[in-house]
């Protein structure tokens, strides 16, 4: 082994001691190989990749690497990676590939090298089976429950008008529970809707944020539920021009907020103030980086266990999960553009003060 040299630079058995060092205890599966008329031969593997493929080292070393982990059906693909890899080309792709207990999904890197005596380079296989597994049933979960749920509650509705009509002179009770059952139903609908917008904002990525007019934003999702609840007072002190880094979804963001003041205040007209912070209020630092907008209310408090379970003080469980879908489509929301949600009290209005933090440009 070459010791350190005069110049201070590690020798070369030092260098590739580390080298393998680091490789056997990275956590994604590592194959490296040698290129042979474009086929790649396995040299070595690490711990990672026995682990996930299942295949001994001493077996699967000198043997060609896509004998061993690529399904027939697969063997193009392989092979085009396999060419950008001779050529010199670094590659990223996820893959299908097989282990010795069935196919997994795979996000592989192919990475080239030539060392002065031959080619060669090394497969990375970062395991995404269960994300990918995941997401796929999360997919199928939301779009029965969402295609279910809008369904069954128009499905409801519409019978209790029906009913209803069928009475000559309902009696209150009658009327009442009627109106329930609406109420209800329209919940449902709601429910229905926020999920899809929650799937929305995690379905997209936040790699391109763009400067929004608050102001523009906050007005469009205001004049709505004027709309739908017109015993409703909201006011707006949000000068336009004011805008931060986020994109089209913060909509979602203020629009749960809002429709959170409204339907869990029980006043018959409940008061809303959305408002953007006076910079001046605020340090010069904080004020140039960060934009804070509060959506205050004079309803009751939102209960502390909500509270706790959206900012992750408390753990989702079957008694505290939040009342709704709400909360959580703002929180993601804001999460998504590297923002802050946080709750208060309201000094104005007596009720919550539910506020945004997000960058300005």
């Amino acid at each position: 082994m070459e010791s350190e040299g005069s110049d201070g630079r590690v020798g070369d058995d030092e260098q590739t001691d580390r080298y393998r060092h680091l490789i056997e205890h990275v956590q994604d599966a590592v194959v490296e190989f040698e290129l042979v008329d474009q086929e790649p031969i396995v040299v070595s593997v690490n711990r990672s990749f026995v682990d996930v493929f299942g295949y001994d080292a001493d077996a699967i070393r000198g043997q060609p690497l896509n004998e061993w982990v690529v399904p027939d059906w697969k063997i193009a693909e392989a092979r085009g990676l396999d060419a950008n890899t001779s050529s010199g080309e670094i590659n990223y792709q996820e893959v299908t590939r097989e282990t010795a207990n069935g196919l997994r999904e795979f996000l592989y890197r192919g990475i080239p090298y030539e060392d002065g005596v031959g080619s060669g380079g090394f497969a990375v296989y970062t395991d995404l089976t269960e994300i990918a597994r995941n997401e796929r049933r999360l997919k199928v979960l939301n779009r029965i429950l969402r295609h279910n749920l809008r369904n069954n509650a128009n499905i409801v509705a519409g019978h209790t008008t029906r009913l209803l009509a069928e009475f000559d002179e309902p009696d209150a009770a009658t009327i009442e529970s009627a109106a329930t059952v609406e109420r209800a139903a329209r919940e449902l609908e709601r429910l229905a809707e926020e999920a899809g917008h929650i799937r929305r904002i995690l379905q997209r990525t936040t790699d391109e944020t763009v400067d929004i007019d608050v102001g523009t934003v906050v007005r469009t999702v205001v004049d709505e539920h004027r709309r739908r609840s017109p015993n409703a007072v909201i006011d707006v002190t949000v000068d336009d021009g004011e805008t931060v880094l986020a994109d089209d979804r913060l909509r979602y963001a203020i629009d749960g907020l809002v429709d959170n003041a409204i339907e869990h205040n029980p006043s018959e007209a409940p008061r809303v103030h959305v408002r953007l912070d006076d910079p001046t209020d605020e340090p010069d630092a904080t004020a140039a980086e960060w934009a804070v907008l509060h959506v205050e209310d004079d309803g009751p408090r939102i209960p502390l266990n909500e509270r706790d379970v959206i900012q992750d003080d408390e753990a989702i469980s079957p008694t505290y999960h939040g009342s709704g879908l709400g909360l959580w489509l703002t929180e993601l929301t804001v999460e998504a553009f590297g923002g802050e949600l946080s709750f208060g009290v309201s000094d104005d209005l007596g009720g919550n003060d539910v506020s945004i933090r997000l960058r300005r440009p």
